[in-house]
């Protein structure tokens, strides 16, 4: 994995976890404006909408870097629009960026030849 590969992944994943939580509050927000005096809505709204147009941005141009499956694109694309979706990608991408750098690890090594 070259260096502008890994930081598009390490980009995406930084960004994932705080977008879920960006929605979760956000849907806690929707809540007490619908129950409660508490409108918090518009500002969480921006911050959410903010870090979700960052998490595509990240995530097209990490699809574009990896060469992904359509199937596993995808699947990045639809844990960003799921609540808690963000949480499961950062922790895919986190395992799939160390499984990355032991593999390069190992070829510069020379103990596998691929």
């Amino acid at each position: 994995m070259d260096l502008k590969t890994a930081t598009a992944l390490r980009r995406l994943r930084l960004v994932s976890a705080p977008e879920a939580i960006s929605f979760l509050l956000l849907l806690v927000c929707s809540v007490l404006k619908r129950t409660t005096d508490f409108n918090a809505v518009p500002v969480m709204g921006m911050v959410h909408g903010v870090l979700f147009i960052l998490y595509v941005i990240f995530w097209a141009d990490a699809w574009n870097r990896t060469k992904w499956s359509v199937k596993t694109g995808a699947l990045y694309f639809v844990l960003s629009v799921l609540p808690a979706g963000g949480f499961f990608a950062e922790r895919k991408l986190r395992r799939e960026t160390e499984d990355a750098v032991i593999a390069s690890r190992a070829r510069q090594e020379g103990a596998v030849k691929a």
